[in-house]
């Protein structure tokens, strides 16, 4: 779908999603751009009820607005003791235009509300709950309207309060007992390797290699 020498927009104007994504492809020698320095894209409403349907929606219209291979990936936090929210409005958790900080703190007032009501369950270890990253990645060609497809998630745990300052989103408040961590004090090298997104990229990677 793609090779050494193209060129992939992605979907994101997060710049800390496109530097996860510049450091895979340039295993593939693929240069890669965001919406940053993409003229001609209009906003792409995310109405799906899923990862993999919004990542579907932004590759797609993106991809048939620029003319050109995108990749979108719609990723987000699931809070078991809050029935999986945020989910896929981790981005706006706390409303439109909100922070990193403003959804976090949105989090850890939902939790902390729930542990003073008494109704959120103990998980142990000081933690507020368990959780989940998930990612959903697509792949789109507009000229022929092929796509592939990869998600990855990675478990862990709610802190109550933030730890590191690498990262962004809601990594300073994502523990992985395997590290002994928070996600944003994970190196790039460590996040990219187990990440959500990580894995995602993995196994498209792994996909757009099998079809060379």
């Amino acid at each position: 779908m793609i090779g050494a020498g193209s060129t992939l927009v992605v979907a994101t104007r997060n710049r800390g999603k496109t530097k996860e994504f510049r450091e895979a492809f340039a295993l593939l020698g693929v240069t890669v751009r965001d919406l940053n320095d993409t003229d001609g894209v209009p906003p792409i409403e995310e109405t799906g009820s899923t990862f993999a349907e919004n990542a579907m929606i932004k590759a797609k219209e993106a991809a048939e607005a620029l003319r050109l291979p995108v990749l979108a990936d719609d990723s987000g936090l699931c809070v078991d003791a809050l029935g999986g929210e945020p989910g896929v409005y981790s981005a706006r958790y706390a409303g439109e235009g909100a922070t990193d900080a403003d959804n976090n703190a949105k989090l850890l007032r939902e939790l902390l509300k729930r542990r003073d009501e008494g109704t959120l369950k103990d998980v142990g270890g000081g933690y507020l709950s368990s959780a989940r990253f998930v990612s959903s990645l697509v792949l789109y060609r507009p000229d022929d309207g092929r796509h592939m497809e990869a998600e990855g998630t990675v478990e862990g745990f709610i802190l109550p309060e933030a730890r590191g300052n690498g990262g962004f989103g809601y990594d300073p408040l994502f523990w992985l007992p395997e590290f002994g961590k928070s996600m944003a004090e994970l190196t790039v090298e460590e996040k990219n390797a187990i990440s959500h997104r990580g894995r995602a990229l993995q196994k498209l990677l792994n996909l757009l290699s099998a079809r060379r």
